[in-house]
């Protein structure tokens, strides 16, 4: 598809972003869901383009057949909806996403992401989003496309805080050529990020095996940085179950077949989003259930298992707030928290084929998880007046209080065991179980309940892991 020529220009033009589409975790996630994968793209700020669409055509549509939640329902299944009715909704806060750079491609694998926002606000009654990027570091070439995973980052902090900006950072497409690389470049995007919000979410991650002394020292040096400056950052826990994602530089679709745990969310300095399979109303989207979110070989684009990421780090220690917590041993324990991300249950996303026609795909893979829990973060730095920062104690104290089933939803059913046919490998793992576990963390939030909760034990002064 021939790269768009930019519109005229509004009176403040804000920078553009692009995304690839070759990333390991995003396939499994999104192929999970039923979506078109392309090449790559990148995206524009919410700007000219953003005009009310017509109503168009869905030529596919999760809603109709019962595989995805509106944002609504999605909401209150959360318990998002109670807040939003309260007025804690975002307002003057910004979530950071962290996003990668990547050629142009054509719909609906990569679309304008300014016609799938508008479209989006159209169907589901949102505000129009404050959508900036930031282009300084790779300053990408292709400024107005986007691919589906940019896009559920987007709409599903759009859908959960829409009070809030959002402002993607670009990274460098080379950053996933190499462990130095990608650490490095990586670095220098939460080094940026911290000045742009208070929340910095992150959706792909390596196993922690791939990196050296060094480059783990010089990711958790910029972590230690968004500590200091009371930014909390997330990061999903990665679609293979127990097994590690591959490292930057191999080949997506090959057996990775390393049990282990990922960077950046091994870092006990990072709030890890493990997955879950939601089961809501599709009506009033009334909560009912959730298991750990697996994907058998069969429903997955890549032929092997997906799964919620979770495990035990090989490199860092158990940090002082996972001191007494029933299943961690002497080492990081992860995920931390969890929700949706299941294809098939997913909260819907809207992504146009480049006309008058859409699609509407739930979303899905821990890529998805991470973006909610941004937003709920988001959310729970309104309630407070200030930016909560570093949230892990506070979310361990409460996982540990008798408010615990009030504020979280706990996941006691699945494993994150994935299997991989064509070489009969099943890699076991670990069990969901009542309280934390090393498939979905804690569970998911309540979050009218856990908003408060969060405000009252995210001490300014709790930046000790």
């Amino acid at each position: 598809m021939p790269r768009q020529p930019p519109p005229s220009p509004p009176a403040a033009p804000a920078p553009v972003v692009c995304r690839p589409a070759r990333r390991l975790r995003a396939a499994a996630g999104l192929a999970a869901a039923g979506m078109l994968l392309a090449a790559g793209g990148c995206s524009s700020p919410a700007g000219p383009a953003s005009q009310s669409p017509s109503a168009g055509t869905a030529v596919a549509d999760c809603l109709t057949q019962a595989l995805c939640y509106a944002p609504r329902q999605f909401r209150v299944a959360y318990g998002i909806q109670p807040l939003l009715d309260g007025g804690i909704d975002g307002r003057g806060q910004t979530v950071v996403l962290l996003e990668f750079a990547a050629p142009a491609g054509s719909p609906p694998g990569v679309t304008d992401i300014r016609q799938d926002l508008a479209r989006f606000d159209h169907l589901f009654g949102l505000p129009a989003p404050r959508l900036q990027v930031i282009n300084s570091l790779a300053r990408s070439a292709s400024p107005w496309l986007a691919n589906g995973e940019e896009v559920e980052d987007t709409e599903i902090v759009h859908a959960a805080a829409p009070g809030a900006a959002i402002r993607e950072v670009l990274i460098s497409d080379q950053a996933q050529d190499s462990p130095a690389a990608a650490s490095a470049d990586v670095a220098a995007a939460l080094r940026l990020g911290l000045t742009q919000g208070a929340v910095i979410s992150f959706s792909h991650s390596w196993g922690e095996r791939c990196f050296t002394t060094a480059e783990v020292a010089q990711l958790n040096s910029a972590l230690q940085a968004a500590r200091s400056r009371h930014v909390t950052v997330i990061n999903s826990s990665g679609d293979l179950g127990a097994v590690a994602n591959p490292c930057p530089g191999a080949v997506a679709g090959t057996f990775p077949g390393v049990r282990g745990v990922n960077l950046l969310d091994a870092d006990p300095l990072v709030l890890a989003a493990g997955g879950t399979s939601l089961q809501a109303s599709q009506s009033t989207g009334a909560y009912a259930s959730e298991s750990v979110w697996n994907s058998p070989p069969g429903q997955s684009a890549l032929g092997f298992s997906a799964s919620s990421g979770g495990g035990f780090s090989q490199i860092f220690p158990r940090p002082a707030y996972q001191d007494g917590v029933a299943g961690i041993g002497a080492t990081r324990g992860v995920p931390d928290v969890a929700a949706d991300a299941d294809g098939g249950t997913g909260m819907a996303m809207a992504l146009s084929d480049g006309g008058q026609s859409y699609i509407l795909a739930g979303t899905g893979g821990t890529s998805a998880a991470a973006p909610l829990w941004a937003a709920v973060i988001a959310l729970a730095d309104q309630y407070a007046g200030r930016p909560l920062g570093f949230v892990n104690s506070a979310i361990y104290r409460i996982g540990r209080s008798p408010s615990y089933h009030r504020a979280f939803h706990d996941v006691t059913t699945g494993t994150n065991t994935v299997q991989f046919p064509q070489q009969t490998v099943t890699i076991t793992g670990y069990r969901a179980a009542s309280g934390w576990d090393p498939a979905t963390g804690w569970g998911s939030p309540n979050a009218h309940v856990l908003v408060p909760l969060l405000a009252r034990y995210a001490s300014p002064a709790a930046h000790r892991a």
